[in-house]
């Protein structure tokens, strides 16, 4: 270890009189900074319930250009005058403590490394660190009951003594990844919730509910047969029954008994039309399931919003049998790509998507086959460069796609890649309507599609839900993440299984944040950009530059040009202004 690496790992410094930072005052890059330049300020003292934190490194988002082109009109700013209270970008943050206020000092300690966890709720209200709370493109900054005191307790993940500054910094995205595959649907009727159980006339069916229905507080029956209604009053719930509705009743009858926000589990026995339950579908309350049982393939598509898939998670769940409730639960419900499955990763030459196709190929039992598809064949050939040898060394099968360039279709792409069976899961990284339709159409019937990109709400798209309750077919999407999930990618990280430095596609000192911003609106970068706040006068490079601008960095680097901690130690070393 070098005597200036040593000095900064272990605080064996003196601070600097300033903190550079990038202030954010308005919409757009002329109001990053002052003058296209980070500004001087004083390093605050914390108070007895504040952090004072060095920032070590910061991953560049897509998110950030979203802030800095609706600057306080962003949701998360809550229409905010920017220029009397400025916000920071930067939420993909590592960073060491400093000092510690005195009723911290049994939690936390000089010196101990942290990621920050940005997804942040305070009493219900959703804020976020680096949107609301101003973020990590600064040297030095506070760090209060803001992050400190949220709904889900301290926002903040202690980061393994083995991890590097940039790999820490991209728990965040990881973490995000992580989670669109781990279930956040609710997969039970919801205690104290308003049930609406839709049936058909005439229908004779014998139906059952082993379990769950004792959970509403109101259930709401509509043309349901004898024995559900013998079923709901078994339970304490008070019962409703409205007979003969047609669709255009259905809303008013969600102001009535939900106040508009919707039902939190709607069941429909012997579905027949996809009209219909395209329409009973509008009115899922947000994280609300809709329960399909039926023994027939509905007459065609049912148009569902793709937007609430992603964001309000609602869940569709089914089955063919009689019991209404099988199909709820974990076993029926898989959010797991499918061990030795195929999977198609629609969108994957971006940052997230290369995320998902390595995390695919490193997952230990993850698909046999995986197919990148991307419209940039560069993109493509960087997708191969850094994967093939990958997937070759873990005995998988990967395959790559450009739609504006083959002579082929993607249907029928995928279909001759899986002896026309279709793909066991399809990830959409890319926030298009009509490419989730296409990914629905080469998916098998007991498949699963991911729509990790999100479109607005109100989006609509027309899937086979037919799939759900005929072949147990899944419907997903995640927005944000948890603690937990950072937790989970460094967990792996430790163990050996997932390598987050593969993702660093560039680095850049603190003066080139707002080119680096501009990069990723570009897609300049096969990847991920780090910024490092703490150097200074270091132009952005792409790690395929690295050979000719810093020789000693790059002989760090490990296969494939892929980022590590001895390149990150040697970087530090060599480009860090000691105080």
């Amino acid at each position: 270890m070098g005597e200036k690496y040593h000095a900064y790992r272990s605080l064996s410094y003196s601070l600097p009189e300033k903190s550079w930072a990038w202030n954010l005052y308005g919409a757009g890059l002329e109001n990053m900074g002052r003058g296209g330049e980070p500004e001087p300020f004083s390093i605050p003292e914390p108070n007895d319930d504040q952090l004072l934190v060095r920032i070590d490194s910061i991953g560049v988002c897509f998110s950030d250009v979203k802030i800095l082109k609706q600057g306080g009109s962003h949701p998360k700013l809550y229409n905010r005058d920017l220029s009397v209270e400025p916000t920071r970008l930067g939420h993909e943050v590592a960073l060491t403590i400093v000092k510690v206020g005195k009723n911290l000092q049994d939690k936390y300690e000089p010196g101990q490394r942290l990621a920050v966890q940005p997804d942040i709720y305070q009493q219900g209200k959703s804020t976020a660190y680096g949107y609301t709370i101003p973020g990590g493109l600064i040297q030095y900054h506070l760090i209060g009951d803001e992050v400190l005191k949220t709904d889900a307790g301290a926002c903040l993940l202690p980061v393994e003594e083995e991890m590097g500054y940039a790999e820490s910094s991209l728990l965040e995205p990881w973490g995000c990844v992580m989670a669109a595959y781990t279930q956040r649907r609710r997969l039970t009727p919801r205690q104290g919730g308003i049930m609406w159980i839709i049936g058909q006339p005439g229908d004779r069916t014998e139906y059952t509910f082993s379990t769950g229905l004792d959970c509403p507080a109101v259930i709401v029956l509509t043309d349901v047969p004898d024995c559900v209604k013998a079923l709901a009053a078994s339970t304490p719930a008070r019962i409703v029954e409205r007979d003969g509705l047609t669709p255009a009743d259905y809303e008013t009858l969600s102001r009535e008994l939900t106040n508009g926000v919707g039902f939190d589990d709607i069941v429909v026995l012997q579905p027949t039309s996809a009209g219909a339950v395209s329409r009973t579908a509008r009115f899922i309350a947000r994280r609300g399931t809709c329960n399909l049982l039926g023994t027939r393939p509905l007459d065609g598509l049912v148009q569902v919003d793709l937007g609430r898939l992603h964001y309000d998670y609602i869940a569709f769940l089914g089955s063919h049998g009689t019991d209404i409730a099988a199909s709820y639960g974990e076993q029926r419900n898989r959010c797991e790509l499918r061990p030795g499955g195929s999977t198609v990763f629609i969108g994957a030459g971006g940052p997230m998507g290369q995320m998902h196709v390595q995390r695919a190929l490193e997952l230990p039992d993850g698909p046999a086959l995986v197919i990148a598809t991307e419209i940039s064949d560069d993109r493509l050939q960087t997708l191969s460069d850094m994967f093939t040898p990958l997937a070759e060394k873990n005995g998988r099968k990967l395959l790559f796609f450009n739609p504006t360039t083959s002579k082929q279709s993607f249907h029928d792409f995928v279909m001759e890649a899986t002896q026309n069976q279709g793909v066991d899961d399809v990830v959409v990284s890319v926030p298009v309507a009509a490419l989730m339709e296409e990914g629905d159409t080469v998916m098998k019937p007991d498949g699963m599609m991911v729509l990790f990109a999100g479109v607005p709400n109100g989006t609509m798209g027309a899937v086979n839900l037919s799939n759900v309750y005929l072949s147990n077919a899944q419907y997903t999407g995640t927005s944000g993440l948890t603690i937990d999930d950072q937790a989970s990618v460094m967990s792996r990280r430790v163990a050996g299984t997932l390598s987050p430095g593969r993702s660093v596609a560039a680095i850049g000192g603190l003066e080139t944040a707002a080119e680096a911003i501009e990069s990723v609106i570009e897609g300049k970068y096969p990847g991920k950009v780090v910024i490092f706040p703490q150097i200074r006068n270091l132009p952005l490079t792409g790690l395929k530059e690295l050979k000719q601008r810093l020789p000693e960095v790059a002989e760090k680097l490990g296969e494939d040009l892929m980022w590590t901690n001895e390149a990150e130690e040697v970087l530090i070393e060599k480009m860090w202004e000691k105080p």
